[in-house]
This record gives structure tokens, sequence and C-alpha cells, in this order.
């Protein structure tokens, strides 16, 4: 700021902005912001800390406030003459604390942060730095022709009037007793010519609904009325906000309300939680789970709902309080440590919001696992809508886990709804592991050939058809001491555990099995030379029941599931080469192993060894390797049991 000073006749004074105050203002008239409208968010913002300075001076200082204790925000529009005023009875302003306050940035990286304000007009919304470095009044700039602030410091008599167009100097006079508040200060808006909806009484409720509903300070608006020619007076808040209230005076009718207005929804809230952390860091939650998933739960581009207040000052909707997985949490988080003129960029590494989000996302969780052990139907519904969320955590956030794990429903060849508990408390003698089926839906997954031999020996599988079973199963390490393990890959796993003999078997001499089970490994060593590199291996399955053949994945390597989303993703051929099994029980594989044995020409066989595997891929809901090979060899087996 230029330390020369012109002193008009009428006693003003007439002062040049700082370099650094021009230049923003430069940026702020030139609509940096692409949300204008809250340059009011920031006006009232500084009306309640103004009156929370007062509020804490008067506490060593009762005079301050003896005649007027009751703090208040008043803003005055008039559509005609096109001004808005917004009004507080704070701690104000003394000449030299308006000079400080708004004519220089007294900040360090006053530079730096400039030329990211600058930068950010280039394409990013600007809306995202302004509060920092105390820079919010001048926002008033994108709406106003001339700002007028007129000011008297609490316990003063004299009082001040600031004057600017913002195009780089600005007056400071003395102001008339008539003209000033008692104490406190009064901030006129000149509004230019395309910006007068600001005065519009529908515009202001809505804007201070929005953004400064819950202030600590009662707000009122007091707007002319044109055909009453009178002034019309309302209260718009009144300077409490639900989420500091006790849960006992708090009825469900007024939760559902909120949860609906922050929410933007019309159904109820299914869980409403609402606390107060305090210790090394304090804060107020006000959060709701939805009963029904919004349209949006999937998009890519949606984020997290909840709304960060700072000393009930809304700061952004867009802050990562919760992680993606609790997305469709809705509510507010009100921080008593944050400061309030942070940017969202200084959000991102700010290690309150850090703690105050490893706070609120364990606590959610909890509340959830109270939920589904007290009213198991209630989760049930919220499960319904929003399980594949949560089990995006399984995936993205490891270190909880063994928490999620608590929460997590399954769809089972045992019923619906089953938990990783009652899984394990279900095994089966020598059932060392966790078997599951990955599939596009519960009904793909149970005729799938691979389940035959697990539901023949009753051991209870895992039917996982969400898109993101097929990547968190791969990184789970397991659940109570038992590993998870695909169906559709590698060994069953199943020798251990005994399986019901069948009734064709029932009266067989060992001697029998063995020469049949000799001859079905001779049928399997040639099908394996015959198919080549087609597949990895050609072995006995003792996954099959009723089905002669499936395919499975190596031991290493993708599930077949999460290989089909690899390739449809890729678009090539991707992972290993798959393992055919053979049912050795299957009438249709001991016909091929009696034909096999007893034919000189082995090229009749060949054709079946091929139409096995094409059959496998078929049932595991793929195409054959080669469909007019696949006719061909059909044609001519059909052709050949009809003579």
């Amino acid at each position: 700021m230029t330390d020369e000073a012109q002193t008009p006749a009428a006693g003003a004074e007439t002062h040049s902005f700082e370099a650094e105050v021009s230049r923003l203002l430069h940026l702020m008239v030139h609509a940096v912001y692409s949300n204008k409208e809250i340059f009011l968010r920031e006006l009232i913002s500084n009306a309640a800390d103004a009156c929370e300075k007062l509020r804490h001076e008067a506490l060593t200082n009762s005079d301050l406030t003896r005649n007027d204790p009751t703090f208040k925000i008043t803003l005055s529009s008039d559509g005609k003459a096109g001004t808005l005023k917004v009004v507080d009875n704070g701690v104000g302003m003394s000449k030299e604390e308006l000079i400080d306050n708004l004519g220089t940035i007294a900040r360090s990286g006053t530079r730096a942060f400039l030329d990211q304000l600058a930068s950010s007009s280039n394409g990013e919304d600007g809306s995202a730095l302004i509060g920092q470095f105390g820079i919010g009044f001048y926002s008033a700039f994108m709406v106003a022709d001339s700002v007028e602030v007129v000011s008297r410091r609490a316990g003063a008599d004299e009082a001040w009037r600031w004057s600017s167009d913002g195009m780089g100097s600005y007056e400071i006079a003395p102001a008339s007793d008539e003209d000033a508040p008692v104490r406190g200060t009064k901030i006129t808006l000149y509004l230019k010519e395309d910006e007068k909806s600001f005065a519009d009484p529908v515009t202001i409720r809505r804007v201070v609904r929005e953004y400064s509903s819950h202030v600590p300070v009662p707000i009122r608006l007091m707007s002319y009325n044109e055909e009453a020619k009178a002034i019309d007076e309302e209260e718009l808040t009144d300077g409490s906000a639900l989420w500091i209230k006790p849960k006992s005076d708090i009825t469900e009718e007024q939760y559902t309300e909120f949860y609906q207005h922050t929410a933007g929804q019309f159904d109820h809230p299914a869980l409403t939680i609402h606390y107060r952390a305090e210790g090394r860091t304090e804060y107020n939650v006000l959060a709701f789970v939805p009963e029904h998933k919004p349209f949006d739960l999937f998009d890519p581009n949606r984020k997290g709902r909840i709304k960060l207040y700072v000393r009930r000052v809304f700061i952004t909707d867009d802050a990562d309080v919760l992680p993606a997985y609790l997305r469709f949490v809705r509510g507010v988080v009100d921080s008593e440590d944050i400061p309030l003129n942070i940017s969202r960029e200084m959000l991102q590494d700010n290690p309150i919001l850090n703690a105050i989000s490893k706070g609120v996302t364990n606590r959610i969780l909890s509340e959830l696992e109270k939920l589904a052990n007290k009213e198991e139907e209630k989760f049930a519904s919220v499960w319904e809508a929003f399980g594949p969320v949560i089990k995006e955590g399984l995936y993205e956030d490891p270190e909880r886990r063994d928490q999620l794990f608590k929460l997590v429903r399954f769809n089972t060849t045992k019923g619906d709804n089953r938990t990783l508990a009652q899984y394990v408390e279900d095994l089966k003698e020598n059932q060392t592991a966790i078997y599951y089926a990955l599939g596009d839906s519960k009904e793909a997954i149970l005729a799938s050939p691979q389940l035959e031999g697990y539901q023949a020996r009753d051991v209870e599988v895992l039917l996982l058809s969400d898109a993101v079973d097929a990547f968190w199963v791969q990184t789970a390490l397991g659940f109570d001491g038992k590993s998870f393990k695909s169906i559709s890959q590698g060994g069953a796993d199943l020798d251990l555990i005994e399986k019901p003999e069948k009734e064709e078997d029932k009266g067989k001499s060992e001697e029998d099995k063995a020469k049949e089970q000799g001859d079905v490994a001779e049928l399997v060593t040639f099908v394996k030379e015959t198919l080549g590199e087609a597949v990895s291996d050609v072995r006995i399955s003792a996954r099959l029941a009723t089905s002669p053949v499936c395919i499975v994945a190596p031991d290493y390597g993708p599930d077949r599931q999460l290989e089909k989303l690899m390739r449809s993703q890729k678009g090539a051929e991707v992972g290993m080469k798959p393992i055919l099994e053979v049912n050795p029980d299957h009438s249709l594989i001991r016909m091929l192993a009696d034909q096999y044995k007893a034919a000189s020409d082995k090229a009749s066989v060949e054709d079946g060894a091929h139409l096995l595997l094409d059959q496998a891929l078929i049932l595991d809901g793929e195409h054959p390797t080669n469909p007019a090979d696949f006719a061909t060899r059909l044609s001519k087996v059909m052709m050949s049991g009809l003579k």
C-alpha cells in the first residue's frame, strides 16, 4: 500500500491498494470464480467471525456487549435500488483495521498464492481457493460495481466509512452516527446491472440456505416490498445447527427433514449417526445412510456427499471425508480445529481432516455393524442397496478389511445374506478353505459344472456375482485362518472330504473300479496329446459330479471370471491356457475310454477329444475355439450315431 494519502475537503482520504490487492481485484472482476454466489457466504462468514470474536472479548470485558448482548446478522435488500447490505453487531473495525484488513493482504506467500489463483482462472474453478489468505471480502467485487463498508469498533466512539470501486484505490472517511451501527460492520454492495438478482429475496434465501444455514449467529432478511411500500422482515436461520444440539432434543421428523434437505432425496434414512468427538480433534457428525441407492451410485465421476463445515460455516461438499466405498453416506461434519480460511487444495493433505476422516469412517462402519447385529432386516435392505459398493472397501481399504468382513453378506449355496462367521462355523470336516465361485449372476454360477463336486459333498460355496468380487478375493489373505479359494482355479482340494457313493457304483469290486480308472487315465493322456497347446493340462476331476467335463484356471494366474473381465477390457487374450478336467464317473467319459481302448483307428476319438473341450467352453459361457470345426465334428458324430 502507498503511504501517500490525499485528504479532500470532506475529510476523506484516498489510498492506493497494495499491488497484490490490485492484482487480486483484477482477477475477481474478470470472473475467476464460476460460482459467484459464494460472495455472500464469505461476507456472512466474516460477519459470524466478527460476532464470535466479540463474544470472546466480552468474556473479559462485559461492557462491550452490555447494551446489545444478542448477536445477529442482518441482510437488507432493495431490488429497485440494486443494493444488498450485510450488517453484523460483532467486534467491528477501527480506521487502522479497515486499512490493514481491506487495503492489504498481510500474508506470507501472497505472490505464490496469486500465481495459483491466476492459473486457476485458465479453466479450473477458482472458487476452490476462495477464503484463503483472508481474501473472501474481495469476492464482493465479482457482483458489485462498488462496495461501501461502515464500521465501528466495539467500545469506540468514532465510526469509519471505507469505499471502493475496486479499480485500484479506496477511500476512507469518518462516518456519521446516523449512518453507522452502534457496533459492528455494515457492508453495502451496489450490484452490477446483470447481478441484481442477488437483491431478490428468493435468491438470498436460497444462497443462505445452501451455504450459511448453520452459522452460529442468527440471520434475518429485511427486504423492501414494492407493492406494500414497506419493509418485510423474516428470520432465515436461528443460529443453531442441528448437529450441535443434543440428540434428546431432536425428533425423528427433524432428522428426516434435515436428511432430505441435505441429501436432496425424498426417502427416509435407514440409519442416523449423530455424535460429537472430543479429544485431540473436536468435531460434530450428523450422517445418514439412505434407504435407497441414488441413480448415480456407480458413476465413476461421482464423489462423496459429506458437507464439511468449520465452526458452522460451510467449506465444501467435495472434501475426502469418507472413502469412496462409503460414498452413499450423506450428512455433515463440523470441525472446531480446521482453519476457516483453508482452501480445498490445502484440505487434501490436512492432518486434522485426515484424523477426522479416520474417526468418522471407523464410526460409520461400527454403527453399520451394530445395525447388522441388532436389526437384521433393516441391514439386509441397506446391504441390498449398497453391498456392492461396500465390498469395494475389501479391495481399496485393506487396513479395515477385517472390520468390513463383519459387515459383508454373501449369497451362498446354503442361502442368502450369509456371513463369513456363519460360513466358518459350518465348515465340513477336513475343509481348509473358504470356497467361492465368480460369475455374472447367481443363476449363472449355480449352473456352473465346477460347482457340482462341492454340492455333492455339501460344501458351502460363496456365489460372487458383483464385478468387484473378482478383485478383492485376489488380495484378501483369508478370514479366521481360512484362505479364499476359487472353485474354478487349481486343484479342487476335495479328496479329503467324503463324497457319497453313487448308486451305480455300489456293489462294484475294487478291481472293476481300478480297471475303469485305468481306462479313463489312458483316455486323459490321449486327449492331452490331441489338444496340444489348446490347454495347459488335461486331468481327472474331483469337482465334477454330473457333467462330463469342465475347464478351470491353473493354480497361478487369474481366476476364470477375472480373466474374462481382463480380456474384455484389454480386447486380447490374457492369462494362461485353461485346464480341461474330465469326470471319470460320467457315462460319456467311460464310453469314450472304452472306444479308445477298442478302436484300432484313433481318429474318431480325436473328434471326441476336441468336442469335449468345446463342450467345456460352452458350459463355461464361452464360444468353441473354432465354431466351424466344432460344427463339422458334431455333424460327424451325429451321423455316425444315426447309422
